[in-house]
């Protein structure tokens, strides 16, 4: 397998197996766990960029207004769904929280019409309207919203458009977004750990490892992504971003023994053929598209200026920083 297809499917793979991590602190409340997560990812992003001598781009970024207001913005809407999904997890909501994650791509498709005013092709709409089929039939057949997988694919979408519309690398991004929420974060670290109930005050050697983990589990799969999404078509990895919820659904199912009766079946049974049809489609405009004349390395993403000219596009349909 080529390297960079190599690289994206191993990032798929850990984010789909990150409910084995969180399943290792049971004790950790959602909010604590994700306070852990956003620390520590700060620290080992600062780390890697040291290593990697890629601090050139801090300053200018600092100086912008604009990109550190919406940098804010996503680094808020990517926290909470960090902790919806920590929660999710902890209380035996896999399935409920991979189905956000395979509706995901098309919240996308309607955020990029209501926002960005782009024009959805009719098979596109296709699989929205079948996956919301999907949606109406699990919500009629549990009696509620599957709010869970809604606000999960929601604040994932609004993510993904903000990140979007600012100049940043992968690692630079999430390296900003820490680095924004950190004045927010480390005092109510600070605090949390200073409680008698606190996870640092009453957790072994093993819970504190597994907490200064969350750096490294956070991060290595965003270098993994990023090094691959170099290197890839689109359609690789819109085919490669459905291995992260399948492998949670798998988890929850086969692993946690979550309940999946054959009701909830068909419903899914909805959202798995809504992607397939936005899948086939989208590699099937890929396959139309000419070959441009010819191919040159992917600069660089991260110089950043005070100047906007990039035309607005889609937001991405598949998960950059991850849960």
């Amino acid at each position: 397998m080529p390297t960079g297809a190599l690289a994206a499917t191993a990032a798929y793979i850990l984010w789909g197996l990150f409910p084995l991590y969180i399943k290792q602190l049971p004790g950790v409340p959602a909010f604590e766990l994700v306070l852990h997560r956003a620390v520590w990812s700060l620290v080992f992003v600062m780390l890697v960029l040291a290593a990697l001598r890629r601090f050139g781009w801090l300053p200018a970024a600092l100086r912008q207004p604009r990109l550190l207001l919406l940098t804010t913005f996503s680094a808020l809407l990517l926290s909470s769904n960090w902790l919806l999904y920590v929660w999710a997890v902890g209380t035996g909501r896999i399935v409920d929280a991979s189905l956000g994650y395979f509706i995901n791509p098309l919240v996308s498709v309607l955020l990029g019409y209501a926002v960005l005013h782009e024009r959805p092709r009719a098979l596109q709409w296709l699989a929205v309207a079948v996956a919301a089929a999907g949606v109406l039939w699990l919500t009629v057949a549990a009696g509620e919203l599957p709010w869970i997988a809604l606000v999960l694919a929601c604040s994932f979408g609004t993510y993904g458009l903000l990140r979007k519309r600012t100049p940043l690398g992968a690692l630079e991004g999430l390296a900003l977004e820490t680095l924004v929420l950190a004045p927010l974060m480390l005092p109510l670290l600070l605090w949390f750990s200073a409680q008698p109930g606190s996870a640092l005050a009453n957790g072994n050697g093993s819970t504190l490892l597994w907490l200064l983990a969350a750096g490294p589990v956070t991060a290595i799969p965003l270098l993994l992504f990023a090094i691959g999404a170099r290197r890839v078509t689109l359609a690789t990895l819109g085919v490669l971003q459905y291995v992260s919820p399948s492998l949670q659904f798998l988890l929850g199912v086969f692993v946690y023994g979550e309940p999946f009766d054959s009701t909830r079946l068909v419903g899914f049974v909805f959202i798995w053929a809504a992607l397939l049809l936005y899948s086939a489609e989208g590699l099937w405009q890929w396959r139309r598209a000419p070959l441009p004349p010819a191919l040159s390395p992917l600069p660089e993403p991260v110089p950043v200026s005070g100047s906007d000219d990039r035309r607005p596009t889609a937001p991405p349909s598949h998960p950059h920083p991850p849960r």
